[in-house]
């Protein structure tokens, strides 16, 4: 090999500088000048340097026997073949979005993934695949650990050690490298036995050089044989790409220089590779009118391969079949341009869409909503907006990975705080449960009462708080306020036939009340003012029996009868006090029996008498601040008039307490001999 390599400084000078190998017509001269015009063999960095590295075993050397049209041919042709498997990766391998799958979901597509036969044709989903994982488990173990901190644990305890699905996963995509792995071994395995087949050929080729045979034809097929099975051979390792082209051309040549083949059979050989390219350029035409872009470029690439296998063809129709194959190929080139920027713009246009979804995100949870019903109506709009994402294409690479987080970003920070929301109204809507369950049961208390007057004040106002309190949950909502609106009815019913069967009687309470009023005014009194003040009680006491009267005469009556028993009592000679304590007393004794009652009267006498107290004290010690002057005796006076009528409500206070205690030894005496019987 290393010999070989030496010497093909000889193998690229031209034949005419060898006088001695010349033949008739030129010909052998015409065959070693195409030889030597031909282009030099690629060089491994020139060989797809962005494909997949499984697949970096693709042979770039030209044919030894190229003409000066087949380089133009070739330099065409390499301005594409740099990124020939990664477009044809793109388009044979189907883009998948796995950015909605959940991870359970991803380790399933994963498996299924891995029941393919051809490894190769799943990578780039594997990544993508394994991508969107990964971003989803980061996401679960940060969900794990923040339950982890709401749950009370210290965060330098936390071990985020993989869960199930992750170590499912992993297992997995071990599977798919180790599958890989062998397949990469495999392949590499092949190359170096094509590579020892290759380097037995050379060998061949060699011996057949250095062979004596007389027989040109035979001499002639066994080199075609040599050829074809070259051909036949699959790739070998880069780094011997360029060397095995150096020597195979080199010994190429030496062939042609040995044999100086005439001219009849060169032409003869043109002709069969001519029908050859002619072939080629037909099959290349029907590539144009091929429905997929990805199967039409990649034969047009096969049949490159080819093209550049094939020797020369005559000088006459060299520049003609070349235009023709030529033309096929930029017809393929140009469809599959344009397949490539409609698909940069359908990919623009889904971007554009994207963003408009991602501005009406942002527009949905600008403001914090203010009540359930617009956090409902957001969210339903934001699963819309999610739902509209998804029938939308796929977003140049580049783009796909921002944009997608921005928006499921958005739609997540609003689920947190509607998640937030509901858990803080769940707090309050318990709070105002329980706030109106005691509502509900004051209103059942004061459904059960007869003073409608204070009873009907008290529940309105329970009707006011009720309105007051915030909403509880759908589920009990209507329950609990049937509960008190059937007490506030219930206590209504009551009144409301109350007073109906009232003002039947009204009437005839109005006629007993002006027979009282005719017998009070005939009434004349005896010698016994005692007998005169029962006679008073006795009136005072059957006008208070008397139920309603209607309330246009209520007042009037009201007033005749006071006016006529002040009469009274003046014709008695009876003190106003005398009087209010009297009138006191028959109140009292009217309530007897009530010991509640009783009760009370007590506390709120004892009150307002020290009520009184305070005031006269506060007064005394404002008098002793007042200065001689016209101005401060009047103050003085004025001071000394409050406390003297303050005196004297102290003392009918003070009275009215003798009285209650007078009733209720009056009651335990009645109380006493019925359980001593």
């Amino acid at each position: 090999m290393e010999e070989l390599k030496e010497m093909q400084p000889e193998a690229v000078e031209s034949p005419n500088n060898n006088n001695e190998s010349s033949i008739t017509d030129n010909a052998p001269e015409t065959q070693a000048q195409e030889a030597v015009e031909t282009t030099p063999a690629e060089t491994p960095e020139t060989v797809n340097e962005h494909a997949d590295p499984i697949n970096e075993t693709h042979e770039a050397a030209p044919a030894a026997t190229e003409t000066p049209a087949d380089n133009a041919e070739n330099a065409a042709d390499n301005e594409t073949k740099n990124t020939v498997e990664e477009e044809a990766a793109i388009e044979e391998e189907p883009v998948v979005d796995y950015s909605n799958r959940t991870r359970e979901e991803l380790v399933e597509d994963l498996k299924e993934l891995l029941q393919t036969d051809d490894i190769t044709k799943i990578k780039n989903r594997v990544a993508a695949l394994k991508l969107c994982f990964s971003n989803a488990d980061r996401e679960a173990k940060k969900a794990a650990f923040d339950k982890f901190i709401e749950e009370g644990g210290n965060k330098d305890e936390y071990e985020g050690n993989d869960d199930d699905t992750a170590i499912n996963f992993r297992k997995t995509y071990a599977v798919y490298r180790e599958r890989r792995q062998k397949h990469i071994d495999e392949i590499e395995a092949r190359k170096q036995q094509n590579l020892e087949q290759k380097k037995q050929i050379l060998e061949e080729l060699r011996k057949l050089i250095d062979s004596d045979s007389e027989s040109l034809k035979q001499t002639y097929d066994q080199f075609n044989a040599i050829q074809d099975r070259w051909k036949a051979i699959g790739d070998v390792p880069r780094t011997e790409i360029n060397g095995l082209w150096q020597n195979y051309h080199f010994l190429v040549e030496q062939f042609f220089n040995k044999v100086k083949m005439n001219k009849e059979l060169m032409l003869l050989d043109q002709k069969k590779n001519l029908e050859s390219k002619t072939l080629l350029c037909e099959r290349a035409e029907e590539l144009i009118v091929e429905t997929s872009i990805t199967k039409a470029f990649k034969e047009l690439q096969n049949l490159r391969e080819q093209w550049r296998e094939i020797g020369p063809v005559p000088v006459e129709q060299n520049d003609e079949i070349w235009a023709r194959f030529r033309n096929a190929a930029n017809q393929i080139d140009e469809r599959r341009k344009e397949f490539y920027e409609q698909r940069r713009e359908e990919l623009e246009k889904n971007l554009l869409a994207k963003q408009a979804l991602v501005e009406k995100m942002q527009e949905l949870t600008a403001e914090k909503p203010t009540s359930t019903k617009v956090w409902n109506e957001t969210s339903a709009a934001l699963d819309e907006l999610l739902k509209v994402w998804k029938s939308i294409g796929t977003v140049p690479k580049e783009q796909n990975e921002e944009i997608w987080s921005t928006f499921k970003g958005g739609i997540d920070r609003f689920y947190e705080q509607k998640k937030l929301h509901f858990e803080t109204l769940k707090d309050e809507q318990t709070e105002n449960y329980n706030k109106k369950i005691d509502l509900c049961l004051q209103a059942e208390a004061i459904a059960k009462r007869e003073d409608w007057k204070k009873a009907t004040e008290e529940l309105l106002k329970l009707q006011d708080e009720w309105k007051k309190i915030g909403p509880v949950n759908k589920k009990v909502s209507e329950k609990i306020w049937q509960r008190f609106r059937g007490a506030c009815d219930e206590f209504f019913s009551k009144k409301s036939e109350y007073y109906n069967n009232l003002r039947g009687s009204e009437q005839e309470n109005l006629q007993k009340k002006e027979a009282i009023l005719t017998e009070l005014k005939a009434y004349s009194f005896g010698e016994n003012k005692d007998e005169n003040l029962n006679a008073i009680k006795d009136f005072q006491r059957r006008w208070m029996e008397v139920g309603y009267v209607p309330i246009a005469e209520k007042q009037r009556l009201q007033k005749e009868f006071r006016d006529t028993i002040n009469g009274l009592f003046d014709q008695l000679k009876i003190s106003a006090r005398e009087a209010q304590a009297n009138a006191y007393r028959e109140r009292v004794r009217n309530t007897m029996g009530n010991h509640q009652s009783l009760n009370n009267e007590r506390n709120t006498l004892l009150t307002q008498i020290q009520r009184i107290q305070d005031d006269i004290k506060l007064w005394e010690n404002n008098l002793g601040f007042l200065a001689n002057s016209k101005q401060a005796d009047l103050l003085k006076e004025e001071f000394e008039k409050k406390m003297q009528n303050a005196r004297q409500q102290i003392a009918l206070l003070e009275a009215k307490l003798r009285i209650l205690d007078e009733s209720e030894k009056g009651s335990e005496n009645e109380e006493q001999p019925a359980e001593q019987a």
